[in-house]
């Protein structure tokens, strides 16, 4: 079990020691898609749908989930979140919507976890808004893009 660091050596779940790590910056970015039907993606585009403005209430969303990541995941840190971003970009021909989330802290560990959560909050919040349009839309592919700092270093996916 030593490959895993929310483990003692019994077996128990642990919340990992950080106290000795060196405080540096960090940064993470992750990215998910949700895919709908045209008329539902053409409301979000458009701002057409009752509920709101989807994108902003998304954005907003994402943004105080980062900040939230601790109480939702166990054993996972309280951070000074020091940076939270989501952007929006579209794919008019799958009537898909990405969502980035970029999460900064200087810590003595990561945000990873943090960006993971902005970007699946702001997806299932727009999912919320516009499941009236479309119950059959797709969440899918939220993965980490890339992160710096730490013991670690640079990670950028392939």
């Amino acid at each position: 079990m030593s490959e895993f660091t929310h483990f003692d050596v019994e077996g128990n779940a642990v919340m990992v020691d950080v106290s000795d790590k060196e405080k540096t910056a960090r940064h993470a970015k992750a990215v998910g898609y949700i895919t709908m039907s045209a008329e539902c993606y053409n409301n979000v585009c458009s701002g057409a749908v009752k509920k709101g403005d989807v994108l902003s209430v998304a954005r907003i969303a994402g943004i105080m989930a980062t900040k939230q990541t601790s109480s939702l995941i166990p054993l996972c840190h309280t951070l000074p979140i020091e940076k939270a971003s989501i952007k929006f970009d579209f794919d008019e021909g799958d009537n898909a919507i990405s969502v980035t989330c970029i999460v900064k802290t200087t810590s003595n560990t990561g945000v990873e976890m943090e960006a993971l959560t902005g970007v699946s909050v702001a997806l299932l919040t727009i999912y919320d808004m516009c499941k009236a349009i479309d119950k059959n839309m797709e969440i899918k592919n939220i993965h980490l893009v890339e992160k710096t700092g730490g013991k670690s270093g640079t990670y950028k996916r392939n």
